[in-house]
């Protein structure tokens, strides 16, 4: 009896995971390179804020109000990343582009461990009068401590990521997600989760683009 209520309850906290980590993995695998003059919808992607204006300025470490439907504090863990995962169906007027962001939010379960990980998804990207519309919510993860992004930029991970400074790789080489749960005590403490998602989209530059219309090779 004691096998099976261990089995069912370690069934049961993974479950989630499972359910979580292909979300992430699709969001970050299908990220699409900042905008050109030709794509307009896509953002920059900077993981703290930087610059000046709404699109360089992600909501970082934004406190409650920074979306709406969920209650309690939240602090945004990821920048704001423009991916190509939204579905396309008949109900929806929007392309596949969205603009999704990972928030750690107090949970409203006072016997809970830690934050609810949640994820905020904005699909109209061209806003009617440049009012953004609040981001629709979904929890994720629950009873999460902490979670970091990295950037591999080809050598090493950084910390963080600035497409605006970056002329040759607007985006690093793959990004690596850990999630550390919350935990009762020291001796139920495990390993952070880590996610490792490889990069492959590729945004020309103006140099490449200038060669190539002048028949340079490539």
């Amino acid at each position: 009896l004691k096998l099976r209520n261990r089995s069912a309850a370690s069934l049961e906290q993974s479950l989630p995971l499972a359910q979580a980590l292909p979300v992430l993995k699709r969001d970050l695998a299908h990220l699409a390179p900042p905008s050109t003059r030709d794509t307009q919808l896509i953002g920059e992607l900077q993981s703290s804020p930087t610059g000046s204006g709404t699109s360089s300025q992600p909501r970082f470490g934004s406190i409650a109000g920074a979306t709406g439907g969920i209650s309690g504090q939240s602090a945004q863990v990821s920048p704001d990343f423009y991916t190509l995962s939204g579905l396309l169906d008949t109900a929806s007027p929007w392309p596949n582009v969205q603009k999704v962001a990972y928030l750690l939010v107090d949970s409203t379960n006072r016997s809970a461990l830690g934050k609810d990980l949640v994820r905020a998804v904005t699909r109209n990207l061209l806003p009617v009068g440049g009012i953004a519309e609040e981001p629709a919510e979904q929890i994720l993860l629950t009873d999460v401590a902490e979670v970091s992004f990295l950037y591999h930029d080809g050598t090493d991970w950084q910390e963080s990521w600035d497409s605006t400074t970056e002329e040759t790789m607007k985006l690093p080489r793959a990004i690596k997600v850990q999630i550390q749960l919350a935990f009762e005590d020291r001796n139920s403490r495990q390993a952070p989760i880590e996610l490792v998602v490889p990069i492959v989209a590729e945004a020309s530059t103006n140099t490449t683009a200038q060669a190539s219309s002048n028949g340079g090779t490539q």
